[in-house]
């Protein structure tokens, strides 16, 4: 967080500015997301039940998430989580070409999840929301 002063006349006032939370990123099935909602607690799809882990992407990483194993697959959302929210789950762990990717030890639930869009598929690639990016 920043903080800066102000000095207006004789008086000082703060002012404080919150930066964006770094966030990571996760694209699951429609029906997937839609089970988070309804049983509130999300353990993760086939991949990660099997490895142990939530696998997730930060924005430099999911385009090609998406290209390497989604291409073509409609019903998609993807969803951010504040790295904040999971710190106390989350490891940074050498994958696809030596890159740290963000793995999430434990469970996310609805509340963990900052905002949700559906990824459409335009017949070359999924058009990515304008905020995965900020």
């Amino acid at each position: 967080m920043f903080r800066l002063v102000w000095q207006g006349g004789k008086q000082s006032f703060p002012l404080f500015f919150k930066e964006k939370m770094p966030q990571i990123f996760k694209i699951v099935d429609q029906s997937v997301f839609d089970a988070i909602g309804r049983e509130g607690i999300f353990a993760g799809a086939g991949i990660d039940v099997r490895d142990g882990y939530i696998h997730f992407s930060t924005a430099q990483q999911v385009a090609e998430t998406a290209r390497l194993h989604f291409a073509g697959r409609i019903d998609l959302v993807l969803f951010a989580v504040d790295v904040e929210v999971v710190q106390d789950r989350l490891k940074w762990e050498a994958s696809r070409g030596g890159q740290l990717f963000p793995h999430v030890y434990g469970v996310i639930r609805p509340s963990d999840i900052s905002w949700h869009k559906v990824l459409p598929w335009n017949r070359t690639a999924h058009d990515f929301p304008p905020e995965t990016f900020l």
